[in-house]
């Protein structure tokens, strides 16, 4: 079996006596410059932009319309020729502009990077934000109770290591 296109990215192969080879080496020369450390305008907008930038990309939303008709979560690149399209793959990442952070496919959809410059992020829920302003250890007190001030110093202790409020 020949195969005429790499299997990941279906970058056109090139064959011996093939005539034109520049039109299929431009064409994976294109859908590699898409995908090296990619990044995209946006990936919340279903409908072409009037006037896109050559080179500038886009993770086309759910319920394309125009140009980006059937292409529902590929990635768009405006090129010379008009509009590329790759249909992504597991572990596609790429940077996205007006979200400010990346987002990455896990082989059925685009999913929002767990680290994010307000948080990191489990299952779309933050579990740690921003430092906070730190908490004064416990003293004082009528009644002093050795364990609870010495759990809390230890919770304080660690929460300090690692970074989650400020010393």
């Amino acid at each position: 079996m020949t195969l005429d296109a790499t299997f990941r990215w279906a970058l056109p192969l090139l064959f011996a006596g093939q005539a034109q080879k520049e039109l299929f080496h431009n064409e994976a020369l294109t859908r590699m410059d898409m995908l090296l450390h990619g990044a995209a305008e946006s990936a919340d907008i279903a409908e072409p932009p009037a006037s896109p930038a050559v080179g500038s990309c886009w993770i086309v939303a759910v319920g394309a319309t125009g140009d980006w008709s059937g292409q529902d979560g590929a990635l768009a690149c405006w090129t010379e020729g008009g509009w590329r399209f790759v249909a992504p793959r597991a572990g596609l990442s790429l940077w996205v502009a007006d979200r400010a952070h990346a987002m990455r496919h896990d082989g059925a959809g685009w999913q929002d990077a767990a680290v994010r410059e307000d948080g990191f992020y489990v299952g779309g829920t933050r579990v740690v934000g921003g430092r906070s302003a730190p908490i004064g250890t416990p003293a004082g007190g009528a009644t002093v109770d050795a364990e609870a001030r010495s759990a809390i110093a230890a919770i304080l202790s660690s929460l300090r290591t690692h970074g989650l409020i400020a010393s």
